[in-house]
């Protein structure tokens, strides 16, 4: 098979598709763990809800990481470091099959966490750096079907492993998928274009590293009794000082490495705001739901994945409607109503008992799925819609890096309501999961207040409107 002068195959359809293996193996990553926290919970001697440090410390890893994925690729070569993340990946998944106590298997989460954090925008990058334009959309839907797939594999194939087998290899499957996927790239793509090495922003990063982890861990550990409250309280603290001394140094440095003055275009910020908000409700659900089927309602891993497995198909017929929904109604007004029906959703789990009948619970999970997936395609389009086009870099960081640090606040506000439950009842209880769906429920809602504050006709150039809306507030 011949190669063009960037080294990679001109087969349309291969180079996207070995891409593919960093997105879904994080994706696969992300969902299949969830079914296991009980069962991983009793072999390494703590609690299902005292695992909630293990997402945290994969979306922290993500948010620390992510910004310097690019730079990374640009400095060593993209294939080089995208081998590499996949490497650490792996031996992330190896640490986390092996763990034998809580503080091995978040350690073990953190290392995968930084290799996921540079394996997807660095897919990303390369594609798009060495496929022609014309072929671009073809080349992105191909490489982004498996990271579709495997969120709607990943609640089966983690039941399913964690009942017949064992829960050890739902992270030792990741090891033969991420070798292929590293003797591929070295085969089939080399020589891709890299942009001139800029200089780092090291102070920012630095920075940013304590802002993130000190907030993530303060508000994760403050309902735990693995620290006293003063010392949660005091990481809680340390986040923020880190942050606002952040703000402040990119305010002066030409080159930030998040840059916060994107937050000046009202759509971006609107979408933004909207999104980080409605991710605190929604993204705390993967943990939340199967944790309740499986200790409020008594179900097996397997059961649990077969029921949750319905999220997925939600969210792949969302994918279908999509493009025809925003082009006859624009964005802002079907996301409004996106959210109120997703938060509805929410507060109706809140409602189901060990009497309800599956298929019901499987339809709420479809329509949750639809209305989740409807809500983040049309808040990721509409929130660059308008931004300068030399400005779109810095606004998709400040999004890719918001998104991780929503969802570990949302699992953390979740898991510390399971706690402080638990402690109240004596014991975990059915009515904890009702009270932590119904909180999330009412956060999630929240999501419209900025929403209402852009434009009905945002982004219609994008969305295809034929006849875009008169402009109100």
């Amino acid at each position: 098979m011949r190669q063009d002068s960037t080294g990679a195959t001109r087969a349309p359809w291969l180079v996207p598709l070995v891409l593919s293996v960093a997105l879904f193996m994080e994706n696969m990553d992300s969902t299949v763990i969830a079914t296991s926290l009980p069962a991983i919970a009793a072999d390494i001697g703590t609690t299902p809800v005292a695992l909630k440090l293990a997402f945290t410390a994969y979306f922290l890893a993500l948010a620390i990481f992510i910004p310097v994925s690019a730079w990374l690729g640009d400095r060593f070569g993209p294939t080089r470091v995208f081998r590499v993340a996949i490497l650490v990946f792996m031996l992330g998944s190896l640490g986390c099959a092996f763990a034998t106590s809580l503080e091995g298997f978040v350690a073990a989460r953190f290392l995968g966490g930084a290799g996921g954090a540079m394996m997807t925008p660095l897919a990303r990058l390369m594609l798009y750096r060495i496929t022609p334009r014309a072929g671009l959309m073809r080349a992105t839907a191909t490489m982004t079907i498996p990271a579709v797939v495997a969120p709607l594999m990943g609640p089966l194939v983690g039941g399913a492993l964690t009942t017949f087998v064992s829960w050890h290899w739902i992270f030792l499957v990741n090891l033969p998928v991420g070798l292929a996927g590293i003797v591929a790239v070295g085969l089939l793509i080399r020589d891709v274009p890299v942009a001139p090495a800029r200089a780092l922003d090291g102070h920012g990063f630095l920075l940013l590293a304590l802002a993130f982890s000190g907030l993530m861990a303060g508000l994760s550990l403050i309902s735990l009794p693995i620290l006293p409250l003063w010392a949660s309280a005091g990481l809680t603290l340390a986040g923020l000082a880190g942050g606002r001394a952040y703000l402040r140094h990119a305010r002066r440095h030409p080159a930030p490495l998040l840059d916060p003055g994107i937050l000046r275009d009202p759509v971006f910020r609107g979408a933004i705001s909207a999104t980080a908000t409605f991710l605190i409700g929604a993204g705390a659900v993967p943990f939340l739901l199967p944790l309740m089927l499986q200790l409020g309602f008594g179900l097996s891993a397997f059961s649990s994945g077969l029921i949750t497995f319905a999220g997925g198909i939600g969210a792949i017929a969302a994918k279908l409607v999509s493009t025809r929904v925003f082009a006859s109604h624009g964005f802002r007004n079907p996301l409004i109503l996106a959210a109120l029906l997703s938060s509805a959703g929410l507060a109706a789990k809140g409602l189901l008992t060990p009497g309800t009948p599956h298929l019901l619970i499987a339809a709420l999970l479809v329509a949750g799925g639809v209305l989740r997936s409807l809500f983040f395609t049309g808040q990721h389009v509409l929130a660059i819609s308008e931004i300068a086009p030399e400005n779109v870099g810095a606004a998709l960081a400040l999004s890719t890096v918001m998104r991780p640090i929503a969802t570990a606040l949302g699992v953390a506000m979740a898991g510390g309501m399971l706690e402080i439950g638990s402690r109240q009842a004596g014991g975990l209880t059915l009515a904890a999961f009702h009270a932590a769906f119904f909180v999330l429920s009412l956060v999630s809602a929240l999501a419209i207040l900025p929403l209402l504050r852009i434009a009905a006709s945002s982004g219609h150039e994008i969305s295809g409107q034929a006849v875009p809306l008169r402009a109100t507030p």
